[in-house]
């Protein structure tokens, strides 16, 4: 049985959102989403400055997983991300890397057709992925805001066939989706991706006491430490901490070692640097270290 979502949106993660549906941990669900905007623009006379901002990254759900406590591991696996045949990208003052330099807002609608996107003429090959996506935390926290519970992470390795590993908070988890994106580039420069509806189908388990102190999202042949901060400076600092620990859990080697290996094998990367926290990626390649070893290595102290 596949379960569906539609229709049910929240604005924030937290201990006010109330489930729309309850599963059993193994559960495939589908969940349709509106595009970031809560598809306000109809069209590119419609400027992101005029659309009702309350709206902005809508989630599709919550979902109340069954058996899901504090202190557990949400696994989440993406099976597969459809799209609409049209996306938005939009620029406005203040927004994105060179937020000073745009001096007026300015929104483009995409076509999408056989997998690729068209914007002003350039055709570009579309990978969907997911831009928010998390479980409540112990206090209300904007959809547009990333951190421990997920939330509006703009990674785009969060596509189909990738597994994402997340702390639970809250009793049953309280899960949702929502920001999908056709295309995004690394660090979402201006602000925007090509910003879609769609429908996400994905495959919920929960971990028993296995709880990630940070979202882990595994894709490949690698695992990825997704950890923000309003600084990225400390963002990466605070992945390599874990990292470290990380591997010398895994292997059985001194920190000083695992710190050196670190520096050999270890990637860091961006996944955006325009929301109100960034977002970076600590790439742990999997031959090092097994997937129960990592979380537990990172496991949560609040049981």
């Amino acid at each position: 049985m596949v379960y569906k979502v539609k229709d049910s949106y929240v604005n924030s993660f937290g201990p006010s959102m109330k489930p729309v549906i309850k599963v059993k941990s193994g559960s495939v669900v589908t969940l349709h989403t509106l595009d970031c905007f809560s598809n306000q623009i109809k069209d590119e006379s419609t400027l992101v400055t005029e659309i009702d901002f309350s709206k902005i990254n809508p989630a599709t759900g919550p979902i109340f997983v069954e058996n899901s406590k504090r202190g557990d591991a949400l696994k989440v696996r993406i099976l597969d991300i459809e799209v609409a045949d049209r996306g938005v990208v939009a620029v406005i003052p203040g927004g994105g890397v060179l937020g000073s330099m745009v001096k007026k807002p300015v929104t483009r609608i995409c076509t999408i057709k056989d997998g690729y996107a068209m914007l002003n003429g350039v055709k570009i090959k579309c990978i969907p992925m997911i831009g928010v996506i998390g479980v409540a935390g112990d206090e209300d926290v904007s959809c547009g805001v990333p951190g421990r519970h997920g939330g509006n992470m703009d990674t785009n390795l969060i596509r189909k066939g990738a597994i994402l590993y997340l702390p639970v908070f809250r009793d049953g988890a309280l899960f949702a989706v929502g920001d999908l994106h056709a295309v995004m580039g690394d660090g979402e420069v201006c602000v925007t991706g090509c910003e879609v509806s769609g429908k996400v189908t994905l495959e919920l388990d929960v971990i028993k006491n296995l709880a990630p102190s940070w979202p882990v999202l595994e894709f490949g042949e690698n695992y990825y430490l997704l950890v923000s901060h309003e600084d990225i400076n400390k963002a990466f600092r605070e992945g390599i901490k874990l990292a470290v620990k990380i591997l010398e859990h895994s292997l059985g080697i001194s920190w000083e070692d695992a710190y050196m290996l670190a520096s050999l094998v270890v990637d860091l990367e961006i996944s955006q640097v325009v929301d109100p926290k960034k977002t970076v990626r600590i790439k742990i390649p999997k031959k090092y270290v097994k997937i129960e070893q990592l979380l537990e290595a990172i496991r949560m102290q609040i049981l």
